[in-house]
Parts: C-alpha cells; sequence; structure tokens
C-alpha cells in the first residue's frame, strides 16, 4: 500500500477535483488504453489533455508506457486505495457521530413526543387552511443622513 503524506494526499485529491481526469479514470477501469483513445471523447486540444494526463501521473494515478509511437495509459489503483482508506476514517468518525444524534433524537422522541395534529383551525370547519403570507411586514426604520 502507498504511504501517504499531506502531498501525496493533496496531488491525488487535486487530480480527482477535475471532471475530465475523473473521466479518464473510469475509461482506463476497463483496461489500458492509447492516448488518442482516452483524448478523442474530450473536446480540447490534444496538448491541453496531455495536461491532465500529467497530473494524474504526477498524482501516481495512472502509469504511461510507450511502445514505438503508441503511448499507452494503465490505472494504478494503489494510491486511490489509500486515499479512500484515509476517507474511511472519517466516514467511521462521522457514522458515530450520526448514530449518536440518532439515539438522542430517538430518545427526545421517547421523552417528550412530537404533536403529529396540528391545533384545530378557528376558522371555521372547512378544513381548508390558509396558506401563510409572504409579506414580510412594515418596513423598518430608515438610517438619517
Amino acid at each position: 500500500m502507498v504511504k501517504l503524506n499531506d502531498d501525496t494526499l493533496d496531488d491525488i485529491f487535486s487530480a480527482l477535483a477535475d471532471s475530465t481526469r475523473r473521466r479518464v479514470l473510469a475509461d482506463l477501469e476497463q483496461g489500458s488504453a492509447s492516448v488518442s483513445a482516452l483524448a478523442q471523447p474530450h473536446a480540447m486540444s490534444l496538448p491541453a489533455f496531455m495536461k491532465h494526463l500529467r497530473v494524474l501521473e504526477d498524482a501516481g494515478l495512472i502509469a504511461r508506457a510507450k511502445d514505438g509511437r503508441v503511448v499507452s495509459c494503465t490505472l494504478s489503483p494503489e494510491p486511490m486505495r489509500a486515499a479512500a482508506g484515509w476517507l474511511a476514517r472519517y466516514e467511521r468518525f462521522w457514522t458515530g457521530q450520526l448514530d449518536s444524534l440518532a439515539r438522542y433524537l430517538y430518545h427526545e422522541e421517547e421523552t417528550h413526543p412530537w404533536k403529529t395534529n396540528p391545533p384545530p383551525s378557528s376558522s371555521g370547519s372547512s378544513g381548508a387552511s390558509t396558506p401563510p403570507s409572504n409579506a414580510s411586514g412594515a418596513p423598518g426604520r430608515t438610517r438619517k443622513r
């Protein structure tokens, strides 16, 4: 497994922040592909696309290999696994926090039940209620100059 430091995490998450780069990674899930095949669905110049590949390669998310005149890319899953492991720590924390909140809310509901039926309307027995007014009320004081 790849050892993560702050710079490595920054590189990985920075690479994942762009939709073009995420799509390249998704395309590479099917297996290695040539740079031209990866670039085809993106409406940009080849030099601009190569910059995206450089970011992915610098983050360790892809590897490039040259065979003659063809450059192909393959997915390198280890940095992604390491970043997912880093995120999993926080998922466990937030899951615990949300479970604690759920227990608290359940306890509050049991000890202080919420009123489920609104009080009867004094406007009559038609059952229809008028929607609340959107008016904000009278204007406030103005500042004197």
